[in-house]
């Protein structure tokens, strides 16, 4: 199934949902960052609440980040994502090993460890929206419904999963996110709690081969859903040769002769993608020159 997801209302609008699927766009982050399944658990997560969160941005160029810190071994995750369904993101430390938890899954909630949620949404306006809520349980879709509740006082059900192979390469992946507006009606409230018990995993409707129209439509059934939008999702970051150059005149001109008088090559690599950018002591001076000239 192509990764992609959904916007939706329910019961004559007094709910809105999303949903996604984002195999694809997970497997490429872990394949980037080369993380361990417990990471790639952890970043999958948070990359799929990007997607979701990041297709009800409004404008064009708009963007949304969502950061994780946290006092476990991974010690943080920083994903961003565009109105588009594009979506990056990065672990500080992408080989963390943890045992099992409790009931045999993989551990996120101990490699991240308390900590906090941030997120930032760049809209350009002055000064970006930020709002920060301390981790509840570090299982990231738990934090995510609580930061909808602190921060922007929206009651929110949030679902995310990432299940992987025995060989560690990503299954399945995706979410749900389903928000109630301030005028739904108990009847609305109670049939979704009652749908919300003992409602399957994401990853096992997944398997099941639900689409995210069947997730919406088992999540919310008996609300009428109407999906009102949709938009393919993928791992893409906008890094480029010619904003790494900007970067490196942004250091100054003292940090660039001490690169050229070491005489060697220099590489740069992207905390996003992995990318690697390679720069010869030529193009060193090349920079240098230009950082004098502005």
């Amino acid at each position: 199934m192509k990764d992609y997801f959904v916007r939706a209302t329910a019961a004559g609008a007094q709910i809105r949902a999303f949903a996604c699927t984002t195999r694809e766009t997970v497997e490429k982050a872990r394949q980037a960052h080369n993380t361990s399944p417990v990471i790639t658990a952890a970043l999958g997560r948070l990359l799929s609440a990007g997607v979701m969160m990041g297709c009800d941005l409004k404008g064009e160029d708009d963007l949304l980040t969502l950061q994780i810190k946290g006092e476990g071994p991974v010690k943080g995750i920083t994903v961003t994502a565009d109105s588009k369904g594009h979506v990056k993101g990065y672990p500080i430390v992408p080989d963390v090993i943890l045992p099992a938890n409790a009931i045999g899954k993989l551990d996120v909630s101990g490699a991240i460890g308390p900590g906090t949620l941030t997120v930032i949404k760049d809209m350009g306006l002055k000064e970006p929206y930020s709002g920060q809520v301390e981790l509840q349980t570090g299982e990231i879709a738990e934090d995510v419904t609580y930061y909808f509740a602190a921060s922007e006082q929206v009651p929110s059900c949030v679902g995310l999963g990432v299940l992987m192979e025995k060989n560690n390469t990503v299954k399945q992946a995706g979410g749900f996110i389903i928000q109630l507006m301030p005028f739904a009606g108990e009847e609305v409230i109670e049939r979704l709690e009652q749908n919300l018990k003992g409602l399957a995993s994401v990853t096992t409707m997944l398997e099941e081969g639900k689409t995210p129209e069947d997730i919406l439509e088992t999540v919310l059934e008996g609300l009428d859903v109407v999906v009102t939008s949709k938009g393919d999702a993928a791992f893409q970051c906008d890094c480029s040769k010619a904003r790494v150059e900007r970067a490196l005149i942004s250091i100054g001109r003292g940090e660039l002769r001490d690169m050229i008088s070491e005489g060697k090559e220099i590489e740069v690599n992207c905390q996003f993608c992995g990318k690697q950018y390679h720069f010869p002591v030529e193009e060193l001076k090349g920079l240098y020159d230009r950082a004098t000239r502005e």
